[in-house]
């Protein structure tokens, strides 16, 4: 039976700029890994592509290269685009680049999307390759990965869930192909659905930049339907749920005061 907690309001942390915002998330990130590890020997965490993102990623290697048990991490993502794997649009290139390459993560334990396969192929394998790998809380439901994180864009949508999007009313598809949209690269896209978003233990949303203001407060400070602004359908069951905003990002709130 699926719990009747779900939280509606992400707690918020603010940072005065971008590198700020990604020296408190890593140390958040490493938190959680830890206790994911003393409670079952393992971490899986989905990864977001974005340049605050990729911040975060240089932040944990810098500082935690040699604190964390990479050993025990098992690395998925949240969306990814159908280029190469080693192209420089590919989510997994960025994370390659910035974080995988640098810490001891075992190759077996980085599960990159099938890039080669047609969009539905690549949305069903990949699927069943988080479903072999990551556990339900509940039998039948969706993965529920320890960590997700999570970019915003100005339009509102989060991994690759855009406004209007028919995934967004995914129920028992936990990936599914997402079609280029309006932002370049025009080109096809996988995504997980909003079922995994909120069976996950921690959501971290992150977001820099005064582009992102107008999106942070009216994801914050009134409800919208997810069709429109997709971050609204993003309501973890029995999980954290937290925003780490630098300065710009929240600066047409009422109040930057942490909460």
């Amino acid at each position: 039976m699926e719990s009747t907690k779900r939280i509606d309001a992400p707690r918020l942390f603010f940072a005065a700029d971008a590198e700020e915002l990604a020296k408190r998330a890593a140390s958040r990130v490493v938190e959680i890994a830890q206790r994911a590890i003393a409670a079952r020997s393992r971490f899986v965490l989905a990864l977001a592509g974005g340049s605050t993102p990729e911040l975060l990623y240089r932040m944990l290697v810098e500082r935690y290269r040699d604190v964390l048990d990479w050993r025990r991490v098992e690395v998925f993502f949240g969306d990814e685009r159908l280029v190469a794997l080693d192209d420089p649009r590919s989510n997994f290139a960025m994370a390659q680049r910035t974080l995988l390459r640098h810490v001891a993560i075992p190759e077996s334990r980085v599960h990159a999307v099938p890039v080669t396969l047609p969009p539905e192929q690549a949305a069903a394998q990949y699927e069943q390759s988080m479903l072999a790998t990551v556990p339900p809380v509940v039998a039948g439901g969706p993965p529920a990965f320890d960590l997700i994180l999570l970019g915003i864009g100005s339009d509102g949508h989060v991994a690759s869930l855009f406004p209007g999007a028919p995934t967004l009313d995914a129920v028992r598809q936990y990936v599914a192909a997402a079609a280029p949209g309006v932002l370049p690269p025009p080109v096809d896209r996988i995504t997980v659905t909003l079922p995994v978003v909120n069976a996950a233990g921690a959501v971290i949303v992150l977001v820099a930049g005064e582009s992102k203001s107008e999106v942070v407060a009216r994801a914050l400070q009134r409800s919208e339907d997810p069709h429109m602004l997709p971050i609204c359908g993003v309501r973890p069951i029995d999980g954290d749920y937290e925003w780490f905003l630098d300065q710009a990002a929240a600066k047409r709130l009422s109040t930057n005061t942490e909460k």
